[in-house]
């Protein structure tokens, strides 16, 4: 399951340093696969849809802290537990219900954008 990020957020930003996916991004900004991660240009995406690493996708939120789904491994394989709510002061670093995802998914995703 990947980690959300809700309305209680005070944009403190303690959670983006955080992150070893660079999943977290500051409210209205954009986002690209290729943000701190290994992968570039073309790619086949975990969902099997081919899409350009490079290209700047829209914000998820214009108001708070976000976290883009598609590049969260909850910090498995780096971690023992999701750093974003490890620090993040007001506990707003919670699992995303819509996403659920199993430790060998979440460890694919993480080998997926993490090619060395």
């Amino acid at each position: 399951m990947a980690i959300m990020i809700t309305d209680e957020c005070i944009n403190c930003g303690a959670c983006e340093p955080e992150c070893p996916n660079n999943a977290i991004y500051e409210p209205a900004e954009t986002w690209r696969y290729s943000d701190g991660t290994g992968i570039k240009g073309l790619i086949i995406g975990l969902d099997g849809t081919t899409v350009d690493a490079d290209a700047s996708n829209p914000p998820v939120s214009e108001e708070v802290y976000y976290i883009v789904t598609d590049k969260c491994t909850e910090c498995t394989g780096f971690h023992d537990e999701p750093q974003c709510a490890a620090v993040c002061p007001v506990d707003c670093c919670i699992p995303n219900p819509d996403v659920v995802e199993s430790e060998e998914e979440l460890l694919v995703k993480k080998e997926w954008m993490h090619l060395d």
